[in-house]
């Protein structure tokens, strides 16, 4: 079958980095200019004045023109900051923002049914946007304007919208439009809504008079739209999408153009669209918008997606934005680590580095956040800081890391960032600890944990991801238990593990708990490295029955019965598969009914079962970051970059060091020392 080609003539399409996921019906797109021979459809952006060429071309050539808009839900940040589109709409006849003329979104409106389902999906779908407080673009900050006592949003556009002229629309009408809820309201204070270019003076809007109305209050910062409409009950809009998200959040609505949510009954309307016969109710509007005009795709990993996914990737990539939002000092990073840890605090931080953590901390109210590694803060600086701790956040790898160890330089996909301690050290409470003991867990967030956790098993993923055997004999009618080696060094033992904090220990403890099992002892990939210490002594050595070393982890826990560890995340990965896992030391997964443990934590008091544990352990604790664009994303598109990563990876291929990461082990070694 012949390839069908969409052909472009501006390099603005050919950037979205999730074309091809969004535009299925093509199997190849290239530049008009180069291109033979003819496409089978010219490809184009709306209306703007770069549409022109292409549509003559169309036209010209009798083919078919397709118009691309950017989606109602697009994105966290603006284009102009770097964010690809995670929805865009697709129009064969029309496009949505063009009143005078028919589009693929009204002619649905005005002639389809929809089923019960699709209507029961977009009533889920708009629960989950009010829900998370989602918009077109999501990066301001959600914080009411102050000293507001309103009850009237009126909203400002920008001279030279599109959708203004398009719409019907003119200058005069915001002036109109002004007057209106002025009048209508005559005791009302009135919120107007201004963008802050036009008050910059960048660009021209249409409301600037209200600056100086005795009954306007202006607001001019960017602002979550959510955030306003918890100020009042009407909402009046020339053409803005915000209209149609005001009655999303149960506002009236007033519009003085037609923008595409105008003429079906929904909206108080100054004009009318002869075309719009039909009354159709909210769900179905946002169905026919959401649903079956805007089309989804992932844009990290360029996968195709669906709204409820495009919900829960913006929803998380926004809760770890606002979490960190602020003013940070980073203190004790490498190089290396700075060239990443900043896209972990995400694009709400502000972020200042430097050597050392001071002495003593600011009390000062506007004073910054601190950044370090729990490791580097010693006795001495917690008790001299201990009522100004809570300006302090620790940091540690997260549980999907990367392919590869942190010790060969390989950038982390995930970490932990946490204000109250460090989920590795039960001395104290951590967040995720706060998490597994308090959080509400709700149906839609244990779906995602199951489905999370039976991916990862089904790709075999763990913590690093590296090579490893993968063929095992083993016996088939003894019980086989999995010990894997830690190093002995980390924090994790030393404030975990207070009672077995070595290796060979680990050994001595589980044969004697066990003496007719069938023992594989795996040692840590970075002990193997000779970068960390953790190396068994003689006596241990003869303990296990199989060096599982050199063996995949996901297969050896695909064949064991149970593990038995300190503190390793390994056991949190075997219970991932339904493994027995017991535990010697106190690590983040114990003592909350799923494991067996030698140890106690009295603030552990809840009964969790394994998709609880998981929901808190990966999806609301880490944060998560595309290392291709250095942007905020979350665990399951963490998931599927490792997938991708994997499958270029030839599986003959040993993992290789380049000359700076055997340098970096080298220095690690003699840093730490052998024991």
């Amino acid at each position: 079958m012949a390839k069908r080609i969409a052909g472009y003539m501006y390099n603005g399409v050919s950037r979205i980095s999730a074309l091809a996921a969004l535009l299925p019906e093509f199997d190849h797109f290239a530049k008009i200019r180069t291109l033979t021979p003819k496409p089978h459809a010219v490809i184009g952006w709306g209306l703007k004045p770069t549409s022109i060429e292409p549509r003559q071309y169309a036209k010209r050539h009798r083919l078919p023109y397709v118009a691309l808009e950017d989606g109602f839900l697009r994105s966290l940040g603006l284009g102009a900051s770097g964010y690809q589109p995670a929805s865009v709409v697709v129009d064969y006849t029309g496009i949505y923002y063009d009143a005078s003329q028919p589009s693929d979104l009204e002619i649905w409106l005005n002639t389809v049914d929809f089923s019960n389902e699709e209507l029961i999906r977009a009533e889920r779908c708009m629960a989950m946007l009010k829900r998370y407080r989602l918009s077109k673009y999501n990066h301001a900050i959600d914080t009411p304007p102050h000293d507001t006592n309103a009850n009237v949003l009126v909203v400002d556009q920008t001279a030279g919208d599109a959708s203004i002229e398009y719409g019907g629309a003119n200058a005069d009408s915001f002036a109109t439009m002004l007057e209106h809820a002025l009048t209508n309201h005559p005791n009302a204070r009135v919120l107007v809504k201004i963008h802050p270019d036009v008050i910059a003076g960048a660009k021209r809007g249409h409301l600037t008079s209200a600056l100086d109305h005795p009954r306007c209050q202006v607001i001019s910062e960017d602002i979550n739209p959510w955030a306003l409409f918890d100020q009042v009950d009407d909402v009046y809009v020339v053409t803005s999408q915000l209209g149609f998200e005001a009655l999303i959040a149960g506002k009236r609505v007033h519009c003085f153009g037609l923008p595409f949510y105008a003429g079906w009954g929904l909206t108080h309307d100054q004009m009318q669209c002869p075309r719009r016969a039909r009354k159709r109710s909210l769900k179905e509007v946002f169905a026919a918008a959401y649903l079956r005009y805007a089309r989804y795709a992932n844009p990290y990993t360029g996968q195709s997606s669906t709204l409820e996914d495009t919900i829960t990737l913006i929803a998380d990539q926004r809760r770890q934005q606002e979490r960190l939002r602020g003013n940070w000092v980073a203190c004790g990073f490498s190089s290396w680590k700075k060239e990443f840890i900043g896209y972990f605090l995400g694009p709400a931080a502000v972020i200042q580095y430097q050597d050392q953590l001071p002495q003593r901390l600011s009390s000062h109210a506007e004073a910054p956040n601190y950044l370090a590694w729990s490791s580097s803060l010693d006795s001495s600086f917690l008790s001299q800081n201990a009522e100004h701790l809570h300006k302090v956040w620790r940091i540690e790898d997260g549980f999907i890391r990367s392919v590869g160890l942190g010790t060969d330089l390989t950038t982390p996909l995930s970490l932990a960032i946490d204000n109250q301690g460090i989920y590795y050290d039960p001395s104290q409470a951590s967040e995720l600890e706060t998490l597994l003991e308090n959080a509400h867990f709700d149906d839609a967030l244990l779906i995602r944990a199951a489905k999370l956790r039976e991916r990862l098993v089904a790709l075999k993923l763990s913590k690093y991801n590296v090579a490893g055997k993968a063929d095992l004999s083993l016996p088939r009618h003894r019980h086989i238990i999995l010990v894997p080696g830690q190093v002995e060094t980390d924090a994790s033992i030393a404030t975990g593990s207070p009672e077995i904090s070595t290796n060979s220990d680990l050994l001595r403890a589980v044969r004697q708990k066990r003496p007719d099992a069938f023992i594989i002892y795996k040692a840590h990939p970075d002990v193997i490295s000779g970068a960390r210490v953790g190396k068994l002594d003689s006596d241990a050595k003869r303990l296990y029955d199989l060096d599982g070393s050199h063996m995949s982890i996901t297969a050896l826990l695909d064949n064991v019965h149970g593990v038995h560890t300190m503190s390793s995340l390994t056991g949190f990965e075997a219970l991932l598969r339904y493994r027995q896992v017991t535990t010697y030391g106190l690590p983040f997964y114990a003592g909350w009914g799923i494991t067996d443990d030698a140890m106690h934590c009295s603030r552990r008091t809840r009964k969790l079962n394994l998709d609880e544990l998981v929901a808190a352990t990966l999806l609301l604790y880490p944060s998560y970051v595309d290392p291709a664009s250095g942007q905020l994303c979350n665990a399951e598109t963490v998931v599927t970059l490792l997938e991708q990563a994997k499958a270029k990876q030839p599986h003959s291929q040993k993992h290789s060091i380049t000359w700076k990461q055997q340098l970096y082990r080298w220095y690690r070694y003699l840093l730490k020392g052998r024991r």
